[in-house]
């Protein structure tokens, strides 16, 4: 895997993030480098964390499902693609406080985060350098949520759904694209 190709899983994993951290910056009153920072570093360090626990997990599998592996990878892509398009859609509000703890925030990261632990699952049958691909993941995550605690603090929340919908959108498209090359290939 390329790093454009890591890059654009990297930006479709974060738009949940983003999406709760424009959430976050909408929630404060004003808007300070600490509210930036702590968005960033919780839902970074999580989706830097997830693919490196999935890859883990999927690694034990892999000599079972090295066969089937682009399939696997273009299955869980393309289902965590829709599931944000279709949460995209709805009409249902988060709420999110301007409560910034440890408490309020790993619950946040975690649900956020679900899907990038899938995502590295597909990465051990895909035989991905998992160590700078985490650590891509996690980088791009903390900017882009810190971006968009900026982002919701001046605009609102009317990029929220957008943000969801591109996510999804790159993640089926990184699917297809792995699943051509291997039958293509």
């Amino acid at each position: 895997m390329g790093l454009w190709e890591l890059f654009v899983i990297a930006l479709g994993l974060s738009m949940d993030a983003f999406a709760v951290s424009i959430c976050k910056g909408l929630s404060v009153r004003r808007c300070t480098i600490r509210h930036m920072l702590i968005c960033g570093l919780y839902f970074g360090l999580f989706q830097g964390a997830m693919p490196l626990i999935g890859y883990l997990l999927g690694s034990q599998f892999e000599s079972l499902v090295t066969a089937i592996a682009p399939y696997i990878a273009f299955v869980l892509l393309a289902i965590i693609g829709f599931n944000m398009i279709r949460e995209s859609k709805g009409d249902d509000e988060e709420s999110v406080d301007d409560d910034f703890s440890v408490k309020a925030m790993v619950p946040l990261a975690i649900a956020t985060s679900i899907d990038a632990l899938v995502v590295g699952i597909s990465f051990a049958f895909l035989q991905v350098s998992i160590v700078p691909a985490v650590s891509f993941i996690a980088v791009t995550t903390f900017f882009c949520c810190v971006i968009g605690v900026k982002i919701g603090s001046i605009f609102g929340s009317r990029y929220k759904s957008s943000a969801e919908f591109f996510g999804g959108l790159v993640l089926i498209l990184m699917g297809f694209k792995i699943l051509m090359e291997h039958l293509l290939g």
